[in-house]
């Protein structure tokens, strides 16, 4: 008997160190797949910034992409050596060149962030400012495949909500030539193309004002302490500062006659009116749905409830109360009516 128990020992250590094994090898290739997806991660970031940075008119070089990234230079060298040998980067010296394959996973990563801040800013809701760090995130887990039903539900938007391009599935990308805001000639209807985010107090002065790509307005002032500008229902106030942040050029569309109209979020309670249009930026699932609720052209709509948190607020179109928020109804542009039988329809 005595034999016995050194090999029953033997054995229940065994079992111990199998089941132990057993429960760590998932958490360990998790650890593994967890490291790949951050190594790949850092890889398409260096790629994003090398093309952006060129997009800027600037050269990355050592210095500046570690800050922008975040890492040590030392780090940052070995990482280039890399992707050097992976084909993705050329070296030379400490500038850091793209090849055409890096090129292409660099362009298919800028694809998936500005599909998604699309994404974000049109049916999410999400405001201007909380646009950037998420889609910052979910750039390196969209598939090809993802990307291009994503693109389909948007209605195959081509630039963000910052106005930058969306490069297409092959990589291309469509240029638009513009001219800051100060530079435009007063008077002159001009499409708003690009709006920079950074820095971001300046992207939060214009921000707040409500402008955004997509926007046909008119300079109506320009002066050293301040433009002014209109998009025929509203006067927007920028500092020079923040005007030369908003690049602007001829509208792609021939801006509609908005003389008399105003949006439908500014109607008060019990105000009754005609809708016009949508904006003609509006696009997607958030253009369909408004549509879908019978917000039509020539659809008579009453504002019969607010709300005391000011969003959201409901109004009668079509037989039919629908909750609209503040930024969903200043999509839509009505004519307000003065208030006739309720068979008749509304004029000019």
């Amino acid at each position: 008997m005595s034999a016995i128990f050194p090999i029953e020992g033997h054995w229940a250590w065994l079992v111990a160190a199998a089941a132990l094994l057993a429960a760590w090898a998932p958490l360990h290739r998790r650890w593994q797949r967890m490291r790949r997806e951050r190594k790949r991660a850092l890889v398409e970031d260096v790629l994003k910034q090398i093309y952006s940075r060129r997009q800027e008119g600037r050269q990355a070089d050592m210095n500046s992409l570690a800050e922008r990234l975040g890492l040590p230079v030392s780090r940052l060298a070995a990482l280039l050596e890399v992707m050097e040998a992976e084909g993705l980067v050329r070296v030379e010296g400490k500038l850091p060149h793209l090849t055409p394959e890096g090129e292409k996973q660099a362009l298919q990563v800028v694809r998936a962030h500005r599909l998604w801040e699309t994404y974000l800013a049109h049916e999410a809701r999400v405001p201007a400012l909380g646009l950037h760090k998420p889609a910052e995130k979910e750039e390196h887990r969209l598939t090809p495949a993802q990307l291009e039903e994503l693109e389909a539900v948007l209605g195959h938007p081509q630039r963000d909500p910052h106005g930058d391009p969306i490069p297409t599935a092959s990589g291309e990308v469509t240029a638009v030539e513009s001219r800051i805001l100060t530079e435009w000639p007063a008077g002159q209807a001009a499409e708003i193309v690009h709006v920079e985010d950074e820095p971001e107090a300046v992207f939060r002065d214009v921000a707040a004002q409500g402008l955004h790509a997509g926007q046909v307005v008119r300079v109506t002032e320009c002066t050293p302490e301040a433009v002014v500008l209109t998009d025929g229902a509203r006067q927007y106030r920028l500092t020079p500062i923040a005007a030369a942040h908003v690049q602007v050029a001829a509208p792609s569309v021939q801006p509609a006659d908005r003389s008399g109209l105003e949006r439908l979020s500014d109607l008060a309670l019990g105000d009754e009116a005609e809708v016009v249009l949508l904006d003609h930026e509006l696009r997607g699932f958030t253009r369909r749905r408004l549509l879908d609720l019978g917000l039509t052209p020539g659809a008579r709509v009453t504002a019969v409830l607010s709300n005391a948190f000011g969003d959201p607020r409901a109004f009668r179109v079509r037989g039919t109360t629908i909750a609209l928020r503040k930024e969903q109804a200043g999509h839509v542009w009505v004519r307000r009516c003065a208030m006739p039988p309720a068979e008749e329809r509304c004029t000019a």
